[in-house]
C-alpha cells in the first residue's frame, strides 16, 4: 500500500468527506464549503438533508459524492421515524452514502438487540436504494466493551461503515477518531466492515497516521480539509 506522504493531492482527497454540516451556515457558506470539497477532489461532502438540491447541483458531472445525515446528530428518533427520513433521502436517486446516529444511549445501557435492530431498519432501506450506510457510535461517550459491542451491532445489522464521532458532542473529552480508538475498532472488526474516523482530525500528521494505519475514510471539516491536504500550512481553527 502506498503511504500517505507519497500520495498525490486527489489521492488524498478521496478519503475525506468533507463536512459542511453547521446548523447556522448561510446558504452562501453552504454553497462555498461544498463547491470546495469537489475541487479538494473529495470523496463526498457530508451534508445536512435541507442541503441536498444545492449539493446534487455542485456535485453533478464532478467524482465527489453526495453523503447526507440522517436523526444527526443525536439518534433518538424512534426506528420507524429513521427508516421514513432514510427513505425520503434515498428515493431521490442521488443519494451515495448515509451517516446515520446509533442511539448510544442504548449501547450504554447494554440494549445490543435494541441496536441491531434499530440500525438493520436504516440499512434495509438504504439498501433498497443502492445507498451506503454509515453508523456512527459517538465513541466518546463509550467504553472500549461498550466500542467493540457497537461495532458487532454494525456488523450484524449489515452495515457498509461504523464511525466513531458526529462532531457535535458536548460534556465528553473530544478525542474522536484518536489512533487508540480506532486501533480498537480496527481490532474487532478485521475487515469485515469499512472504518470511517471522525472527530478532532485536524492535521496532516494524524491525518497520514489513520491513512497508513489502514483506515478507509475520514470525515474532515470544511477548515480542516486544506490543511490535512497540505494545502494550507495554518493550524485549524475547526473544533469538528
Amino acid at each position: 500500500m502506498t503511504k500517505a506522504k507519497d500520495m498525490t493531492v486527489e489521492q488524498l482527497g478521496k478519503y475525506i468527506d468533507q463536512s459542511v454540516l453547521k446548523p447556522e451556515f448561510t446558504e452562501a457558506e453552504i454553497r462555498q464549503y461544498i463547491q470546495e470539497g469537489v475541487d479538494y477532489h473529495c470523496a463526498t461532502v457530508c451534508i445536512n438533508p435541507s442541503s441536498l438540491d444545492i449539493a446534487s447541483e455542485l456535485t453533478k458531472d464532478t467524482e465527489t459524492k453526495i453523503c447526507v445525515v440522517c436523526d444527526f446528530p443525536f439518534g433518538l428518533s424512534t426506528t420507524a421515524s429513521k427508516v421514513l427520513q432514510a427513505e425520503e433521502y434515498c428515493k431521490r436517486g442521488d443519494i451515495y452514502e448515509l451517516d446515520i446516529v446509533a442511539n448510544y444511549g442504548w449501547i450504554r445501557s447494554g440494549k445490543y438487540t435494541d441496536v441491531t435492530t434499530d440500525i438493520k431498519a436504516v440499512v434495509d432501506v438504504c439498501h433498497k436504494y443502492g445507498t451506503a450506510v454509515k453508523v456512527i457510535f459517538e465513541t466518546d461517550t463509550l467504553n472500549e466493551e461498550q466500542i467493540r459491542q457497537a461495532c458487532e451491532c454494525a456488523i450484524e445489522a449489515g452495515a457498509d461503515f461504523v464511525k466513531t464521532s458526529t462532531g457535535f458532542l458536548t460534556g465528553f473529552e473530544g478525542v474522536g477518531a484518536s489512533t487508540e480508538v480506532i486501533g480498537i475498532i480496527m481490532d474487532q472488526c478485521k475487515g469485515r466492515i469499512k472504518i470511517k474516523g471522525s472527530g478532532a482530525i485536524r492535521t496532516q500528521e494524524h491525518f497520514f497516521e489513520l491513512i497508513d494505519m489502514g483506515i478507509d475514510r475520514m470525515g474532515i471539516g470544511y477548515k480542516s480539509t486544506p490543511i490535512v491536504l497540505g494545502l494550507d500550512k495554518t493550524v485549524s481553527t475547526d473544533n469538528y
